[in-house]
């Protein structure tokens, strides 16, 4: 049976830290963050999307035992 959980997971898990290593590297542009009231959307995202990846994950592995 095909799970959908395991590629929706290892998808948002690498988008997820791409974004993180993304806004790490351009934390300390301001000019480019002005837009969005000075906060880092892109550290925000990219770690609620990490999260999320490791919650599908986890979901799968827990119906596997």
């Amino acid at each position: 049976m095909l799970d959908i959980k395991i590629p929706i997971g290892l998808m948002f898990s690498i988008f997820g830290v791409i974004l993180l290593i993304y806004g790490f590297a351009t934390n300390s542009d301001t000019a480019l963050y002005q837009k969005s009231l000075s906060h880092n959307v892109n550290l925000w995202m990219g770690g609620l999307m990490f999260v999320f990846g490791v919650i599908m994950l986890l979901l799968v592995k827990k119906r596997k035992i």
